[in-house]
């Protein structure tokens, strides 16, 4: 079973109240099953490789065989290719079937809707491609990547309830601040700060959030929290004196050196995350520094450019399956990612398999005319969310000068170009050229990823 390594404290009674209460009874209002399937997640944690495999094999029969009764895309699918889910008797068959990508979900996706399922949550993406994706996503699959990452927070002696700051941009969240969320934020001690904006005026601000909050957990982008944590060192203000316990960080490539700028400012533990709103909560670093993948419910398959599985150890492109995902199945999804899985053990006695060497998920931050930084979603979001758009680059080649490579399958009408400069314009500075050029397709880094926001400007 192993050494069952795990950080504990005792808590507090508001966490407890929390944790134990308010939270359940929000998750069940809700129809969530993310209570019990955190206390599952803890037991199976602790199970062996063969244990661990066995339940994903039964959980892919059941995920494909559900697929094929109830979803009109892959019912036509395994006719297609006379697939029958009988077949899968062993992990390596899931290879039989062919990759999905974000190109066949936009082409299918009223058919890869679930004909039984209840309430599906429309999402959006950008994706580390940039290219856009609209999908929905079941209390199933909700429930299960609360679970996946309460169970990593539990990891590092962090708990629902604990004071936590949220450095976060997304609109949707930022955009849905009404009183009852402000309630419930209050009432489980959490506190967001949108990452779309950091002047200096708005960084000290920040500053003084979270010393007056004195969290036990950030929550963030590690160079939104770094740059706050910059900051902080430029005008001398110490924050390493609060009790925070750890940094999650996710959404984006974790460097070195935002790691460390994070973990010496704040006087905290860094803990990594990997996933997406698409993919879900892939892999979570535990204390002894290890990515350990939710194995419970994803399977991580390695691909070469032209599709197939490669061996242990190499690397290649990230190709999931979420096995709660059964009312949208993402079933083989190329991520875009670049990684390799690794089989050594890891000493915090967890058998979960291990992903290394996570590649890409770089956004970068965007300077306006005035110095303001912003986080690079602040631009995205502007194109992600037009239909016309299949995928986009954004280049800020100075703070005078930021072009913005479309692909579209027609010529973008004066309309929505004019809209989009003055959207850009509106954040970078109303004198700043916004060059948009159409062009066929967008080239891949060095590294076979996509960056969607590439900046020259540094920030002071």
């Amino acid at each position: 079973m192993g050494s069952h390594t795990t950080l504990t404290r005792k808590k507090g009674v508001y966490t407890s109240l929390v944790s134990g209460l308010l939270f359940p009874i929000h998750e069940y209002l809700k129809r969530h099953g993310s209570v019990s399937v955190r206390k599952q997640l803890e037991k199976t944690q602790w199970w062996s490789r063969a244990q661990i495999e066995q339940l994903q094999l039964d959980r892919l029969q059941r995920l494909l065989s559900h697929a094929q009764a109830h979803v009109p895309y892959y019912r036509t699918l395994f006719t297609e290719i006379d697939f029958k889910p009988t077949a899968i008797k062993a992990m390596a068959d899931l290879q039989k079937l062919p990759l999905l990508d974000k190109a066949k979900i936009r082409n299918h996706i009223d058919a890869m809707k679930s004909e039984n399922a209840y309430k599906l949550a429309r999402f959006n993406t950008g994706g580390s491609s940039g290219e856009p994706l609209i999908f929905y996503i079941g209390n199933e699959r909700v429930s299960h990547d609360v679970a996946a990452k309460w169970r990593a927070t539990r990891w590092w002696g962090v708990d629902i309830g604990d004071p936590e700051i949220v450095v976060w941009g997304s609109p949707i969240e930022l955009g849905t601040q009404d009183s009852l969320r402000a309630l419930r934020d209050r009432l489980f001690r959490s506190k967001l700060l949108p990452a779309f904006e950091m002047s200096e005026q708005k960084l000290t601000l920040f500053l003084q959030e979270i010393r007056s909050h004195r969290p036990r957990i950030l929550f963030g982008y590690p160079s939104a929290l770094s740059h706050i944590a910059h900051h902080a060192d430029k005008v001398g203000m110490r924050m390493d004196d609060l009790g925070i316990q750890v940094a999650f960080v996710t959404s984006e490539r974790l460097y070195d050196e935002q790691r460390q700028q994070i973990s010496k400012t704040f006087g905290c533990a860094v803990a990594n995350g990997y996933g997406g709103r698409d993919a879900g909560f892939i892999a979570h670093e535990c204390p002894a520094g290890n990515m350990h993948i939710t194995a419970e419910d994803i399977i991580v398959e390695i691909v070469d450019r032209d599709g197939a599985v490669l061996p242990m150890g190499e690397s290649g492109e990230i190709v999931i399956t979420h096995l709660a995902s059964g009312d949208f199945p993402f079933i083989r999804y190329r991520t875009g990612d670049i990684g390799r899985l690794d089989n050594e053990s890891c000493e915090c006695g967890r058998v979960l398999p291990l992903l290394k060497e996570i590649q890409g998920r770089t956004t970068d931050f965007v300077v306006a005319q005035d110095g303001t930084v912003m986080h690079g979603l602040a631009l995205i979001y502007i194109l992600r969310n037009l239909p016309q758009i299949s995928a986009f680059k954004i280049l800020q080649e100075s703070l005078d000068l930021t072009r913005v490579w479309i692909v579209s399958e027609n010529t973008l009408d004066s309309t929505i170009s004019e809209m989009i400069k003055h959207e850009f314009q509106a954040r970078l500075g109303k004198a700043v050229n916004i060059v948009i050029e159409q062009v066929a397709d967008i080239p891949v880094e060095r590294s076979g990823k996509f960056r969607y926001v590439v900046s020259k400007v540094t920030p002071s």
